[in-house]
């Protein structure tokens, strides 16, 4: 079947009878949820948002959430990643550099796909990819 494709200029909403995704919120794989959202919150700026220890814990930072489940299995965490979308790529990878969780192979680097991008692991071994895309 074909659909129709639709399009709109930057600044017109889909007519509300047209469904339209919004954003979405990753769920990582936690050893230990209070230790992670401690992490996400002093390390990497993030605001507590839920946690209930050994069921779910979400954390915010602007318009991102990420949530976290209960996982006893530390190579799933580390098979595991999301990519966070930014503004201000320099200013965040300086800030979260003084807090010394950059992946040293991750460092702020030019990719060919057309982004700014740079990498953390959090506790748990999840790899956090920060990217800005470049502008056209």
């Amino acid at each position: 079947m074909n659909t129709p494709t639709r399009k709109l200029s930057r600044n017109m909403a889909p007519p509300a009878h047209v469904p339209c995704l919004n954003s979405a919120a990753p769920v990582l794989a936690s050893l230990d949820i209070e230790r992670t959202v401690t992490f996400y919150c002093t390390r990497l700026g993030f605001a507590r948002v839920h946690v209930d220890p050994g069921v779910w814990g979400i954390v915010s930072r602007d318009s991102v959430q990420i949530h976290f489940w209960p996982c006893l299995d530390k190579s799933i965490a580390e098979s595991t990643s999301c990519r966070v979308y930014v503004s201000g790529i320099k200013a965040l990878f300086a800030e979260l550099q003084t807090q010394g969780v950059v992946h040293p192979k991750a460092p702020l680097a030019q990719k060919p796909w057309g982004s700014r991008e740079f990498g953390v692991l959090d506790p748990d071994g999840n790899l956090i990819t920060f990217a800005e895309r470049d502008h056209a």
